[in-house]
């Protein structure tokens, strides 16, 4: 078996290869990255790409119709990966998130790729009442970001059929330890906080709801999707989480408070509402991936970024514009030349 990883040099890809490794030991695992974050290693025992057979740097806008030649499934994580980054970079959002992946998808398709699955956000539920959104809610995309993942997911059900199974685990907002750990992430962000000034600053008011999954669960529900084969339809799109992990973000911080009870939490009670704010109802994951559920809960999440953060030495209060944020790692590069205002690698 052949299984190729898009965007496997960022914050999710390497547990995904790990995990990967693990269920396919005999399997050919081949990495495709921009290599924007590549450098952004943090506490990694070893490079999570020695456990791919091969790595490939490409940028998913421009590929070569050969490379799906002989793959079998095709996991795409690639993408401009927040709301701060599409934001700031819309077109380029439209253009990676949306138009390359469903090129991309047809180019894997004509390949004879049998399972794609592709890396979709309940992000797209946007701004909700507190009724949990199943599947068949409703959908709100209220960013650039998640208004891609709606586009996206409705032309990839156009190419679905009996030869290609197409899986869109609507993820919940990631969270957790990682060999290239993001920093903004609402739980990452609360621990760093945490660790480095024994303040929690949070930006909103703390009322808005979030659904959240540890990248480790993540990785467990890809492992699924490649495998589930067309028996819940040719194209199935699902959310990816657990009911138990509907939190407000007030309720996360003083999560990270009960695990550091030394730490206080500051709310901003006069900031504009974040319209950001959904429940998600995870039933049907649940029934349908009984053996894949996840495992990692809020506490021990905590805990792992704590021991994570501190074992890095991680003492930068002002991590907020460093190089674990996304979008300041794009800035920087841009800065020195090295990609250009379409995120192209200059060869500077």
């Amino acid at each position: 078996m052949k299984i190729m990883v898009t965007g496997n040099m960022g914050y999710v890809g390497p547990g995904v290869l790990n995990q990967l490794r693990q269920s396919y030991p005999q399997a050919t695992l081949i990495g495709l990255d921009n290599g924007y974050f590549a450098h952004c290693l943090t506490n990694a025992d070893v490079l999570p790409e020695l456990r791919a057979d091969s790595q490939l740097f490409a940028d998913v806008r421009h590929l070569r119709e050969d490379l799906f030649e002989g793959v079998d499934a095709v996991v795409h994580l690639a993408a401009i990966s927040n709301d701060p980054m599409g934001n700031k970079f819309e077109e380029v959002t439209y253009d990676v998130n949306f138009q390359a992946s469903v090129n991309l998808a047809r180019q894997a398709k004509a390949a004879g790729v049998k399972s794609f699955v592709f890396a979709s956000s309940c992000s797209m539920y946007g701004l909700a009442d507190d009724t949990p959104r199943k599947e068949t809610s409703p959908l709100n995309p209220l960013t650039a970001y998640a208004k891609s993942k709606v586009r996206t997911e409705a032309e990839l059900q156009k190419f679905a059929d009996r030869d290609f199974t197409v899986t869109c685990p609507r993820f919940a907002t990631a969270c957790g330890m990682s060999p290239r750990l993001r920093l903004d992430l609402v739980v990452n962000d609360f621990v760093a906080c945490a660790v480095t000034s024994g303040i929690i600053t949070i930006l909103s008011d703390g009322t808005p709801w979030r659904p959240l999954i540890h990248v480790r669960d993540m990785a467990r529900a890809i492992d699924w999707a490649i495998g589930r084969g067309a028996t819940h339809g040719n194209f199935l799109a699902v959310n990816v989480g657990s009911n138990t992990w509907n939190y407000q973000v007030k309720q996360l911080a003083e999560a990270v408070a009960k695990v550091m009870p030394d730490v206080s939490i500051s709310i901003n009670k006069n900031a504009p509402p974040d319209n950001r704010s959904y429940r998600v109802d995870f039933g049907l994951y649940e029934k349908l991936a009984p053996a894949h559920q996840p495992q990692v809960d809020l506490l021990t999440t905590i805990r792992e970024l704590k021991s994570g953060l501190e074992a890095m030495g991680f003492s930068d209060s002002k991590f907020r514009g460093s190089m674990y944020m996304r979008l300041e790692v794009l800035k920087r590069l841009q800065e020195k030349g090295l990609i250009d205002g379409k995120l192209v690698w200059t060869g500077a």
